[in-house]
């Protein structure tokens, strides 16, 4: 699904597997990226959607990691492995991620083991800059359904887009989750004042009011 001239979504759902949250691709000029990596149960699926919206998997060069979740990372070990990108995520969830932790990471939610792997580029601040063919995507840490949870931020078609996963939580203890934080998060999710949003579940809202009401109907103090 084309969302900008430059963004698509390319896995998730009816695109990939059922069990796979949103992955979605930023393609600015020759360089691009993925945000999220799905479960990994349909890498083939997700490789021909990205060439059907003119990419190369192996011209892709980050992974950018909203958080530990099973859904979201399932599958970062062998994109790893068949397409040599860097997988970068927060410093606070990357420990679950490398020594495969089933429970944080909710694997054991879907009856599965989370392939451990290595995090190469470690987020460590409130907001970190990342860079695709010269052009800004801000890393922003948004902590509350995990402990290292971010958001990204870019401009495309003179959008501000905000690749925002899991917006609706769900808060749980086994994910480490965190009410007081969530509700903070949200609120500086409302201050971005983003034209689109790309959620890991809920699909794509494409309007600064649209945006702004999904995310409010969270904050719950």
């Amino acid at each position: 699904m084309e969302i900008t001239s430059e963004i698509f979504e390319v896995g998730g759902g009816y695109l990939t597997s059922p069990e796979d949250a949103a992955i979605y691709l930023i393609k600015f000029g020759h360089e691009s990226t993925l945000v999220d990596a799905g479960c990994g149960q349909a890498i083939e699926k997700l490789f021909a959607n990205i060439r059907k919206c003119g990419g190369d998997p192996h011209m892709i060069k980050h992974l950018l990691i909203t958080h530990c979740h099973y859904d979201h990372t399932g599958g970062a070990a062998e994109l790893k492995r068949r397409i040599g990108l860097e997988i970068i995520a927060h410093e606070l969830d990357a420990p679950f991620l490398e020594a495969g932790d089933n429970r944080v990471t909710a694997a054991d939610w879907y009856g599965a083991k989370i392939e451990p792997f290595r995090v190469d580029r470690k987020l460590t601040g409130s907001r970190e800059d990342i860079f695709l063919a010269g052009r800004k995507i801000e890393a922003i840490h948004t902590p509350g359904h995990s402990p290292g949870s971010v958001v990204y931020l870019t401009e495309s078609d003179g959008y501000k887009v905000l690749f925002a996963h899991d917006v609706h939580g769900p808060l749980n203890p086994s994910f480490l989750s965190n009410r007081k934080d969530y509700n903070k998060s949200l609120k500086i999710l409302l201050d971005i004042g983003a034209d689109i949003l790309c959620e890991g579940h809920y699909g794509v809202y494409r309007h600064k009011t649209e945006v702004a009401a999904f995310i409010r109907q969270f904050i719950n103090e």
